[in-house]
Protein backbone atom coordinates (compact mmCIF):
# COMPACT_ATOMS: atom_id res chain seq x y z
CA UNK A 1 0.00 0.00 0.00
CA UNK A 2 1.20 3.42 -1.09
CA UNK A 3 -0.30 5.92 0.93
CA UNK A 4 0.20 9.93 -1.30
CA UNK A 5 -0.32 12.99 1.08
CA UNK A 6 0.73 15.89 2.94
CA UNK A 7 2.39 15.55 6.44
CA UNK A 8 0.48 18.93 7.28
CA UNK A 9 -2.95 17.56 6.08
CA UNK A 10 -5.60 16.77 8.52
CA UNK A 11 -6.90 14.52 6.11
CA UNK A 12 -4.07 12.62 5.53
CA UNK A 13 -3.01 12.44 9.38
CA UNK A 14 -6.78 10.78 10.28
CA UNK A 15 -6.90 8.86 7.14
CA UNK A 16 -3.26 7.24 7.93
CA UNK A 17 -3.79 7.13 11.64
CA UNK A 18 -6.93 4.97 10.46
CA UNK A 19 -4.96 2.91 7.78
CA UNK A 20 -2.43 2.09 10.66
CA UNK A 21 -5.18 1.27 13.54
CA UNK A 22 -6.57 -1.68 10.87
CA UNK A 23 -3.01 -2.93 10.36
CA UNK A 24 -1.66 -1.54 7.45
CA UNK A 25 1.57 -0.06 6.90
CA UNK A 26 1.21 2.03 4.44
CA UNK A 27 4.60 3.77 2.59
CA UNK A 28 4.12 7.34 2.84
CA UNK A 29 4.74 9.59 0.16
CA UNK A 30 4.60 13.25 0.96
CA UNK A 31 4.14 15.29 -1.67
CA UNK A 32 5.57 18.15 -0.83
CA UNK A 33 8.85 16.53 0.32
CA UNK A 34 9.11 13.77 -1.83
CA UNK A 35 7.69 14.64 -4.99
CA UNK A 36 5.47 12.63 -7.20
CA UNK A 37 7.57 10.03 -9.48
CA UNK A 38 7.07 10.71 -13.28
CA UNK A 39 4.85 7.07 -13.44
CA UNK A 40 2.97 7.59 -10.27
CA UNK A 41 1.95 11.57 -11.93
CA UNK A 42 0.75 9.58 -15.05
CA UNK A 43 -1.23 7.08 -13.35
CA UNK A 44 -2.58 9.52 -11.17
CA UNK A 45 -3.68 11.67 -13.80
CA UNK A 46 -5.13 8.26 -15.96
CA UNK A 47 -7.15 7.37 -13.06
CA UNK A 48 -8.81 10.52 -11.69
CA UNK A 49 -7.86 13.23 -14.23
CA UNK A 50 -8.97 16.47 -13.47
CA UNK A 51 -10.60 15.53 -10.44
CA UNK A 52 -6.92 14.67 -8.73
CA UNK A 53 -6.99 18.59 -8.11
CA UNK A 54 -8.02 20.14 -5.44
CA UNK A 55 -10.04 23.42 -5.89
CA UNK A 56 -10.66 24.19 -2.81
CA UNK A 57 -6.65 24.41 -1.29
CA UNK A 58 -4.42 27.37 -0.61
CA UNK A 59 -2.55 26.33 -3.30
CA UNK A 60 -5.05 26.33 -5.99
CA UNK A 61 -6.17 29.86 -4.76
CA UNK A 62 -2.57 30.97 -5.10
CA UNK A 63 -2.30 30.38 -8.43
CA UNK A 64 -2.59 32.65 -11.40
CA UNK A 65 -5.34 32.56 -13.77
CA UNK A 66 -3.32 31.17 -16.65
CA UNK A 67 -1.69 28.48 -13.91
CA UNK A 68 -5.44 27.16 -13.02
CA UNK A 69 -5.81 26.38 -17.05
CA UNK A 70 -3.01 23.89 -17.44
CA UNK A 71 -3.77 20.54 -17.31
CA UNK A 72 -3.93 18.34 -14.52
CA UNK A 73 -0.84 16.72 -15.41
CA UNK A 74 0.85 19.87 -15.92
CA UNK A 75 -0.63 21.43 -12.48
CA UNK A 76 0.45 18.07 -10.44
CA UNK A 77 3.73 18.01 -12.10
CA UNK A 78 4.28 21.56 -10.94
CA UNK A 79 2.66 22.12 -7.71
CA UNK A 80 2.24 18.34 -6.34
CA UNK A 81 0.36 20.00 -3.21
CA UNK A 82 -2.51 20.89 -5.14
CA UNK A 83 -3.88 17.21 -5.83
CA UNK A 84 -6.56 15.90 -3.40
CA UNK A 85 -5.24 13.55 -0.71
CA UNK A 86 -5.01 11.05 0.01
CA UNK A 87 -4.63 8.89 -2.93
CA UNK A 88 -3.85 5.62 -2.00
CA UNK A 89 -2.81 2.99 -4.14
CA UNK A 90 -3.27 -0.81 -3.13
CA UNK A 91 -2.13 -3.81 -5.69
CA UNK A 92 -3.04 -1.51 -9.00
CA UNK A 93 -6.25 -0.51 -7.11
CA UNK A 94 -6.30 3.13 -6.78
CA UNK A 95 -7.99 5.43 -4.81
CA UNK A 96 -8.57 9.55 -3.76
CA UNK A 97 -10.08 11.29 -0.83
CA UNK A 98 -10.67 9.63 2.53
CA UNK A 99 -14.80 9.43 2.29
CA UNK A 100 -17.09 6.85 3.21
CA UNK A 101 -17.34 4.81 0.52
CA UNK A 102 -12.75 5.43 0.38
CA UNK A 103 -12.78 4.07 4.31
CA UNK A 104 -14.88 1.30 3.16
CA UNK A 105 -12.18 -0.24 0.26
CA UNK A 106 -9.75 -0.17 2.76
CA UNK A 107 -10.76 -0.45 6.35
CA UNK A 108 -13.21 -3.50 5.19
CA UNK A 109 -16.10 -1.71 6.46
Amino acid sequence: MRFFGLKSCDTCRKALRALQAAGHTPDVIDVRADGLAPADLSRIVVQFGAGAINKASATWRSLSDAEKTAGPAALLAAHPTVMKRPVIETDGQWTIGWKPQVQAIHLGE
